[in-house]
């Protein structure tokens, strides 16, 4: 492949020097590493014990930054040093506005994806191939479905493909087009602002009917990059592109910004009291090693199909402890329970 042709990558990080080690590793692992351009957005502290691992997270770019002019492992890496705290939002809407000045396309990480192999080969792919398609609006690495599992179970001809598409939008390891993104994409600043002229059966839509209750991020301030990026794609019927097996594994899910302890989702006590403890950790597990081999990509009609998100549905059933600190607690315990 062409260099020039291929997406560059935006890299955000903050305070979690082993995260974004490991991280880097594994993006320099890919295949097309080293035909790729690499920006890091790295966020200033807010105060002296932040400012501490800001620095030695800095002191850890600059070691890979000698790596790359020694090795080529990476195309060119470029550093970003924001002066104060820019938190999340601002530092990822402000990296990726950077960034699309001189590319057409993107590949955003977080300080916390580890990426397969092979991750970079399908992006890119995916991004050439629906280039000039504005219905596909954002290509993930990651899939909550896959193919050895609910995938495979539907009767239709998705269950037999290396990819699908579906309305809903995860930010694990994603791409998108500058003709995409600008002009669509809104940073709202309260919720009104977000659900002004989205019908009732858009937000069930986006909410799967309650089981994921995504809207309630509108209350939080700032209000969550993700969230209003959803939304955009939403309103404008867009979709997003899966590959059937998932490409990245999230390795600081009990400590990310949004995604702490102090951010514990207990609403399944509330409303789920019928689901057993086996279904509420089990079903679904975030925590499985992406996977190693090559997805080839050939271009299908992109369009919504009522079974993927009826399986998408079953998949986001409570969501909540299944990434929390104290749904990992829960099962290392179940597992040496089990292990007696």
């Amino acid at each position: 492949m062409n260099p020039k042709a291929l997406a560059p990558v935006a890299l955000f990080v903050y305070n979690r020097a082993d995260n974004t080690r490991a991280t880097l590793r594994a993006l320099m692992a890919n295949t097309l590493a080293s035909q790729t351009d690499l920006y890091v957005f790295s966020d200033g502290g807010r105060d002296k014990a932040s400012w501490a691992a800001v620095r030695e997270v800095r002191a850890l770019l600059r070691e890979v930054e000698d790596e790359v002019a020694r090795t080529r492992a990476l195309n060119s890496i470029t550093i970003v040093e924001r002066p104060e705290n820019y938190y999340l939002e601002r530092n990822i809407i402000e990296g990726i506005g950077h960034v699309f000045l001189q590319h057409d396309t993107i590949i955003v990480l977080e300080d916390d994806i580890v990426t397969a192999p092979h991750f970079l080969e399908f992006m890119n792919d995916a991004l050439g191939l629906y280039r000039d398609d504005q219905r596909v609006m954002h290509v993930s690495g990651f899939t909550r479905l896959q193919a050895n599992d609910e995938l495979r179970g539907l009767r239709s001809t998705v269950g037999r493909s290396s990819f699908y598409f579906s309305p809903f939008m995860a930010g694990w390891g994603w791409g998108t087009w500058r003709d995409r993104w600008n002009g669509r994409f809104l940073h709202f600043s309260t919720r009104e602002e977000a659900l002004e002229g989205l019908s009732p059966d858009l937000l069930s839509a986006m909410e799967y009917g309650g089981v994921f209750p995504c809207l309630k991020d509108l209350n939080r301030s700032p209000i969550p990059w993700d969230i209003c990026w959803g939304i955009a794609i939403r309103k404008a019927e867009g979709l997003c592109l899966y590959p059937s097996q998932t490409l990245v594994r999230n390795i600081g899910l009990s400590g990310g910004t949004h995604y702490g302890l102090s951010g514990i989702n207990f609403s399944f006590f509330t409303f789920h009291f019928s689901f057993n403890i086996s279904r509420l950790l089990w079903r679904y597990d975030y925590d499985r090693p992406p996977f190693e081999g090559r997805i080839e990509l050939t271009r299908q009609e992109p369009a919504a199909n009522p079974e993927v998100e009826a399986a998408m549905r079953e998949a986001l059933t409570d969501w909540g402890i299944r990434y929390t600190r104290l749904g990992r607690i829960v099962r290392r315990i179940y597992h040496l329970v089990k292990g007696l």
